[in-house]
């Protein structure tokens, strides 16, 4: 299934964050959601993209926008996260990747001439009404929370 587009109402889901507790994307009506999707806890290119948004909460707060990370990690190796790289937002746990799947993020992949099934690193951008707004599919880790900035000024 291809990634979903924006005009598309954003699939709920309850997952649990890296202290153990259920968040729901209903939790945030009323504020825009970053619902960012990332392969792996703190593999090289996930750390630059989590840091990059933790150094930019302020200007995103500012946004009236709140950061969800979702990846197929267990609870704990995203609490190791959190706690190595004091991050300040929530991170999910989709290990069975039925969230990525529904937004249609989980699918074939290929680096170093194998082919594997995983997360594509897409981010989408959820309004105060739960419908996706905006779809960030081009960006480099790096310059994820620049893009994600340029667009709500």
């Amino acid at each position: 299934m291809p990634p979903l587009q924006a005009g598309t109402p954003a699939p709920a889901f309850s997952l649990l964050n890296q202290n153990g507790e259920t968040v729901s994307l209903s939790d945030f009506a009323g504020k825009k959601v970053l619902v960012y999707f990332y392969p792996k806890a703190m593999t090289p290119g996930c750390t630059v993209q989590a840091q990059s948004l933790r150094d930019s909460k302020a200007e995103l707060e500012a946004k009236n926008l709140v950061v969800l990370g979702l990846s197929p990690d267990p609870v704990k190796r995203l609490t190791k996260f959190t706690e190595r790289d004091e991050l300040n937002f929530t991170l999910l746990s989709d290990e069975d990747h039925a969230v990525a799947e529904a937004y249609g993020v989980w699918g074939l992949k290929k680096f170093m001439g194998k082919e594997y099934d995983g997360i594509h690193r897409i981010s989408f951008l959820v309004d105060e009404n739960g419908v996706i707004e905006h779809v960030f599919d081009k960006f480099k880790t790096k310059d994820h929370h620049q893009v994600v900035l340029d667009y709500l000024s």
